[in-house]
């Protein structure tokens, strides 16, 4: 990160916006916005929101299944083939193309 090029304060960004959304777009590198010296708020590129987005969703994925293996709620995979195949011969006994 080049803290001097991807900081800049709110009066920047009102008089600059054309440039920072240039500048984002180009180095895909988030810049930091202050207003009386403090961060607070971020400007990204879309392309990288999107990523950065899905990116979460999958550790949020990944987060909910280790919870789910420390609570023993996880099958082994023979398992859940095996129910779902008798699923499946239960739902063609059941069909009325089958009749």
């Amino acid at each position: 990160m080049k803290i001097k090029e991807d900081v800049r304060p709110v009066t920047y960004l009102k008089s600059k916006a054309a440039d920072l959304l240039k500048q984002v777009n180009e180095t895909h590198r988030p810049v930091i916005i202050t207003q009386n010296g403090e961060a607070r708020a971020v400007l990204q590129d879309t392309e990288s929101y999107e990523n950065m987005r899905a990116t979460l969703g999958l550790l949020k994925l990944i987060a909910q299944g280790e919870e789910d293996i420390r609570n023993n709620r996880s099958s082994l995979h023979e398992d859940v083939f095996e129910r779902l195949e008798g699923r499946l011969k239960s739902r063609r006994k059941q069909s009325p193309a089958n009749e």
